[in-house]
């Protein structure tokens, strides 16, 4: 009969999980015995806090929740920043680890990895259950999957005691059936057509959660110009009606103010979206219709109609409902992106060079995933950029902020969609928090192309301390000397000015796996 762990891999498997992030441990072992007898690929990073990236990046752009391994402890501990990014951005990942045995939990006797409660630790952060002998990998299973991929998806973490992985198990039951998609009440649906029916002027604010939605089709159909958070970015390319514009821009606000009725899809209208700047003025929005999974997050912004269902479902049920309007709608999104990028240019003149550099990422690889992590270009896309590709743009420059995400998430997002290019754009100083995945990269044959805007500082923190009449302390970390360490991890290296056409150029020059480029923005 085969053990816990091995049957914990097979119940992964059952659910389609075909690729694990991770670093074995002494604790894991067991639980690594099920990875040589099933298909699953295991990736492995060089800090755990990388793999759970890696996780997140492969859970964004394959569409299925990523998974990672973990060592009790200290792998969690490492692995905690990332769930909480992914906890920040509602990203479904299962994070499995290990604890010590049974009967020495929560009594302190100075056991390797010991904490005083793994789970103590992790429970404000997301759900956590623990397999306390083979009768509950099962239950515990279903119980992990279904709030992992839930009602609002995140991560969820699973512990087994040592001591239990190499239990014998039985063969675990066949996973549940997926739950039906959640649909507002039908009278809630005919209300909602009713009022975007009468009105004249509908604008749509879709967020992440409005991903896999027709949101298109429902622009069309209102004739409404649809605002982008940054996480819905690249959701309608080209699209006409789209806004991929910040809702924290005046020009956007001007939009959204002038609506005689708004959508909200799929977003949680948070700050770091609507208000970056931390200056009020967003237009009032309690006359809005909001359509969201979650009632925690209708509760926290009370709307005149609260449509409470899964996006794509309730799109689907909303669009017969409706009539087809015509209007100016694609001449107000037009306007709108056209008075959002004069006003980058007023707030810095800086970052609309900035912006022509991500630009210069996207065409000259079309269709290409852009991962981002906190660094001046992507600040200055998040304002205003429009993507050529459904998920091709995200970054942890929102919510969360996690500096050193990008590096990781693009391995995964690498392996998660083989043959697409796939670049990770980050700053010397983020660079530093995650250098080492470089190699993790190469080992793991994800032809990313890191590319380093490389101002040797952190120019953001320095301008914000310059603003603030502060003296400036701690921004100028020496950069890595990003020539020799491209060597040392068998990148091919090339260094450009924070030239438009000269970053082009070194993008577009053949690529057999990962490499690195260097972008020399001092002063920039």
């Amino acid at each position: 009969m085969r053990t816990v762990g091995e049957r914990l891999v097979e119940g992964l498997v059952a659910r389609g999980v075909e690729v694990v992030f991770g670093i074995p441990g002494v604790h894991t072992v067991q639980l690594y015995r099920g990875l040589s007898n099933a298909a699953v690929r295991h990736v492995t990073g060089r800090h755990e806090q990388g793999c759970v990236f890696m996780a997140d990046g492969y859970a964004r752009t394959s569409g299925k929740p990523g998974a990672a391994f973990l060592i009790t402890g200290p792998g969690l501990t490492n692995g905690l920043t990332a769930m909480g990014q992914a906890k920040a951005d509602s990203i479904p990942l299962l994070v499995i680890t290990g604890v010590n045995r049974r009967s020495s939990l929560e009594l302190g006797h100075g056991l390797l990895h010991e904490l005083p409660d793994q789970q103590a630790m992790v429970r404000p952060l997301c759900p956590t259950f623990r397999v306390n002998g083979p009768e509950d990998l099962a239950p515990v299973l279903e119980a992990a999957w279904a709030a992992m991929t839930g009602e609002r998806p995140g991560p969820v973490h699973i512990e087994v005691p040592t001591d239990v992985m190499p239990l014998e198990c039985p063969t675990l039951p066949a996973p549940g059936p997926a739950p039906l998609a959640e649909v507002p009440e039908e009278a809630d649906l005919d209300r909602a057509a009713a009022l975007l029916d009468a009105a004249g002027r509908v604008v749509i604010l879709a967020g992440g959660g409005s991903k896999a939605a027709d949101v298109a089709a429902l622009a069309k159909r209102l004739d409404a110009p649809v605002v982008q958070t940054i996480n819905a970015r690249g959701q309608m390319p080209g699209h006409p009606l789209a806004v991929p514009a910040s809702p924290s821009l005046d020009a956007t606000r001007a939009l959204i103010a002038a609506a005689d009725q708004v959508l909200a899809i799929g977003t949680e209208l948070g700050p770091t979206d609507y208000d970056m700047y931390v200056r009020g003025g967003l237009p009032d929005l309690s006359g809005m219709i909001r359509i969201d999974v979650s009632g925690d997050q209708l509760a926290r912004h009370p709307a005149a109609l609260a449509l409470r269902g899964d996006a794509a479902a309730t799109v689907a049920a909303l669009l017969p409902r409706l009539s087809d309007k015509a209007g100016v709608g694609a001449a107000r999104a037009a306007e709108t992106v056209a008075a959002a990028r004069a006003e980058l240019g007023r707030l810095d003149p800086k970052m609309t060079r900035r912006l022509a550099m991500v630009e210069a990422i996207r065409d000259a690889l079309p269709g290409s995933i852009i991962v981002g992590d906190s660094t001046q270009p992507v600040y200055a896309a998040n304002l205003v950029y429009g993507h050529d590709r459904p998920g091709g743009w995200f970054n942890a420059a929102t919510g969360y902020g996690t500096l050193g995400y990008a590096p990781g998430a693009a391995i995964g997002a690498a392996i998660a969609a083989p043959g697409v290019p796939v670049v990770c754009l980050i700053g010397d100083g983020g660079l530093q928090f995650t250098a080492a995945e470089l190699r993790s990269a190469v080992d793991a044959g994800a032809a990313v192309t890191f590319v380093v805007w490389n101002n040797a500082a952190f120019n953001e923190i320095a301008d914000a301390m310059t603003e603030a009449g502060t003296q400036v302390i701690g921004c100028h970390p020496s950069p890595l000397k990003l020539e020799p360490f491209a060597a040392a991890c068998d990148l091919p290296f090339q260094s450009v000015p924070a030239e438009p056409a000269a970053l082009a150029a070194a993008l577009q020059a053949p690529q057999t796996g990962p490499r690195l480029i260097e972008v020399r923005a001092r002063g920039h």
